[in-house]
């Protein structure tokens, strides 16, 4: 998740993680270990881990348990004839920081207070322990043919075929364009959760975005 930025990596990767949230209170079944909530209102504990993690090529990584349907998605995406491109997967607290610093930095240099610097940076980047990233459940993946992370990036033959059919494998796109209000991110036409087949499916049929799905649940959240 970073405006304006040229993609750089290749695949996936492995390795674990546990539960996360602003945290220690955090109380989720693990059987719904995939409808975690990481956002700015649901913070990841800056020691959290995953459980167990798979490396991807590119020297990217996602929880093992997302590896089976995302490595299929990619696949069948390939079998039509695409070129889809993980240019972002798992990130480390410190990898978190270093992005957000970046963006931060930028709006300074256009003459932004620090507040308002890390307020408009906060809309394309992540704050650490926000980001879906370090859970190692979201992927930003884009086409071969045009890697820069923009709004265009939503007409490309990669992102139409994965919009269409990436709930059949479990993932949906986190940042719709019409949720920026409820989600705290703007339109992100790259970056795609793992929420499980059947969530993937109800939230696609319904049009929601995973905050409104998870507050019409019974479960505790956190």
């Amino acid at each position: 998740m970073e405006g304006g930025y040229r993609a750089g990596g290749t695949s996936a990767g492995a390795g674990p993680v546990q539960a996360i949230a602003p945290v220690a209170e955090q109380k989720k079944d693990t059987e719904e270990w995939q409808l975690l909530l990481v956002n700015r209102d649901h913070l990841l504990s800056e020691d959290y881990k995953i459980h167990e993690m798979t490396k991807l090529r590119g020297g990217h990584s996602v929880d093992s348990r997302i590896y089976p349907d995302l490595q299929k998605m990619m696949d069948d995406a390939r079998a039509e004839g695409l070129q889809p491109l993980i240019c972002s997967s798992y990130r480390t607290w410190d990898k978190q920081e270093e992005l957000f610093q970046r963006k931060v930095s930028y709006y300074l240099r256009q003459g932004c207070d620090r507040q308002e610097a890390e307020e408009k940076a906060s809309a394309w980047v992540a704050r650490p322990g926000t980001s879906e990233h370090q859970a190692g459940l979201a992927v930003d993946i884009v086409d071969v043919a045009y890697q820069v992370l923009d709004e265009q990036q939503e007409q490309t033959e990669v992102q139409q075929w994965l919009m269409e059919h990436c709930a059949e494998y479990g993932f949906i796109l986190r940042y719709p364009t019409d949720k920026s209000e409820l989600t705290g991110v703007s339109y992100e036409p790259w970056h795609y959760r793992y929420v499980g087949k059947e969530a993937a499916r109800e939230l696609t049929e319904q049009g929601l975005c995973l905050e409104e799905y998870l507050s019409g649940q019974s479960v505790v959240l956190f």
